[in-house]
Parts: C-alpha cells; sequence; structure tokens
C-alpha cells in the first residue's frame, strides 16, 4: 500500500469563494445619484444616449465607473431612472398647467409656451435631448414621447385646441394637430439651432426672454403689418 512520505502534506481543500457581497462603494456621498443624473443628461444631448458611455458619465460626475453601477446597476437601468425623475415629472407639469388653463386658445398657447421656455430654464439638455432622441430616427426616446408623453401633452394640447375651434375661437384654416407641430418647432428648435443662428446673425443679444416675447407675439399677431397705399 502507498504511503505517504514523510516531508509531503495532504492537499489543502480549498473552500469555494463566497461572493462579494453588494454594499456601498467607497466615496459613496449623498447627492451623488443626483449628480450622476446630471452628468447623464448632460452627455445624452452632447453625444445621445448610446454615445455616452458609463465611464464618461462617472468621469464627468467625478466618481468611479463603480458608483454608476452601485446606483443604478446598468445604462438602460440609468436611463430608465432619468426617465421617471426627471421626463416624466417634467411632463406632468406642463399637463397640469394646461389642465388649469381657461379654453381660450390664446390662454391654452401661451400657457404652453412659457411652460416650455421654463422648462428649458430649468432643464438646458432639454432642447438637444428631444433633437437628438425623439427627432432624430432610431431616436432613444421616441416610444416614450408616442406612448407615455403624446396623451399627457400633445395629444390633450390639440384636444382643447380643437374644442376652441368647435367654439369658433379659433381659425378653422388651423389644424389643431399640426399647430402642436408648429409649437414644438417654436419652443424647442430655436434652443436647439441656437449656436447657428446667433453665429449667423451676429444675435448674442437676443436672450431667453427676448426669445420668448418674439414667439408669442408671432403666435398672436402673425407676420401682418400695414399695406402698401
Amino acid at each position: 500500500m502507498a504511503t505517504i512520505p514523510s516531508e509531503a502534506k495532504p492537499p489543502r481543500r480549498t473552500q469555494p469563494a463566497k461572493p462579494r457581497r453588494p454594499g456601498r462603494p467607497a466615496g459613496a456621498a449623498p447627492g451623488q445619484r443626483d449628480r450622476l443624473i446630471e452628468a447623464a443628461l448632460a452627455l445624452y444631448g452632447q453625444v445621445g444616449i448610446a454615445g455616452a458611455s458609463l465611464r464618461d458619465i462617472a468621469a464627468r460626475a467625478d466618481v468611479t465607473p463603480a458608483m454608476v453601477h452601485y446606483y443604478f446597476g446598468s445604462k438602460s437601468e440609468l436611463r430608465d431612472a432619468i426617465i421617471e425623475e426627471r421626463l416624466m415629472p417634467l411632463i406632468a407639469v406642463l399637463r397640469d398647467a394646461l389642465e388649469a388653463a381657461g379654453p381660450d386658445p390664446r390662454e391654452l398657447i401661451t400657457t404652453f409656451v412659457g411652460g416650455m421656455y421654463a422648462a428649458v430654464a430649468r432643464f438646458p439638455w432639454l432642447p438637444s435631448l428631444w433633437v437628438r432622441e425623439v427627432v432624430c430616427e432610431n431616436g432613444a426616446l421616441r416610444d416614450v414621447l408616442v406612448t407615455r408623453i403624446a396623451p399627457q401633452l400633445p395629444l390633450l394640447l390639440a384636444a382643447r385646441l380643437a374644442e376652441a375651434q368647435q367654439q369658433g375661437a379659433l381659425s378653422r384654416d388651423l389644424d389643431s394637430r399640426l399647430l402642436i407641430v408648429s409649437l414644438m418647432g417654436l419652443t424647442l428648435l430655436p434652443f436647439a439651432a441656437a449656436p447657428i443662428w446667433r453665429r449667423i446673425f451676429d444675435a448674442g443679444d437676443i436672450d431667453a426672454d427676448k426669445l420668448l416675447s418674439h414667439t408669442l407675439a408671432l403666435l398672436d399677431h402673425g407676420i401682418g403689418g400695414h399695406r402698401a397705399q
């Protein structure tokens, strides 16, 4: 029978390594989650959702990539958190303002335009995000617009304007559906394209307040003027 030499030792049995328990990584601090969301939104507006890596988002928020995984788990979960915690609450505020507005179409339009300008002032990422992820083909938020935002905002406003049209308070030459398209173009597109038109027209003097006044005047008075005699 084979014997184990005295100088040899039997093989040591090792226990399987236990998985690391999830926990807060070193350096986690209050406010970091919100910073990560804001950093992600800023990058979404610059390079799009697909182009914003978790590493780049972490670097912009001045945290480690592990912190992103700790708070959100994955890139898709971060995007979903942004939709639920930033985008949909914003839509709810605009919806509530429209529901509280009276039936006059001027009040409805002024409420919508003013609300959109206030939203851009609070969330500068909104115009570029709208262009990249809604207007552009294969935008990551287009389905969110169609299935969740449209019933609360565009369809609601179009229905209110159609009612005003039936009451004779809005020109029948207008299509209430296309009017919403025009309103979106007059509120978000000027901000998204600001670097272009400010350069073309040397229009550094036009701020958000002046742009809002212009937009409301255009909607209220059109391009009418004195006819040549």
